[in-house]
């Protein structure tokens, strides 16, 4: 990623990734990697003497950045799927808990209708008698 910028194959790097916020919220995040932008709004932000150069840090210090930001991009997409599979199966496990609820229900009514049905043969048959 750093070859390619540095090369000016790209004019900037964006990651977009599924951002974890709690086990039920995970929103697509965008992140501007390089060039790197600052956060604060403040304009003296050029006030700032560094030593050694800023060219010099900057070198030393963008490669471990740039992979520090995929690296937690990748952690964040990873929490996400995580949280998205555990949700998904519990409302599978809550959805098969149902159904086999309803074809129990379904099976001990016709059970007690056919118990019925037999009962009542069983009476004909000896009033017949």
């Amino acid at each position: 990623i750093i070859e390619n910028y540095e090369n000016e194959n790209f004019d900037k790097v964006v990651i977009v990734y599924a951002k974890f916020i709690n086990t039920a919220v995970q929103k697509i995040q965008a992140h501007q990697v390089l060039p790197i932008e600052t956060e604060s709004g403040n304009e003296n932000s050029n006030d700032y003497i560094f030593e050694p150069e800023v060219v010099s840090l900057l070198k030393s210090i963008a490669p471990k950045y740039v992979q520090n930001q995929v690296f937690h991009s990748v952690l964040e997409a990873f929490a996400s799927e995580h949280s998205a599979r555990m949700v998904a199966m519990k409302s599978a496990s809550d959805n098969a808990g149902n159904l086999i609820d309803e074809l129990t229900l379904v099976y001990n009514k016709s059970r007690q209708a056919s118990i019925t049905k037999e009962l009542s043969e069983i009476v004909s048959g000896a009033a017949a008698v």
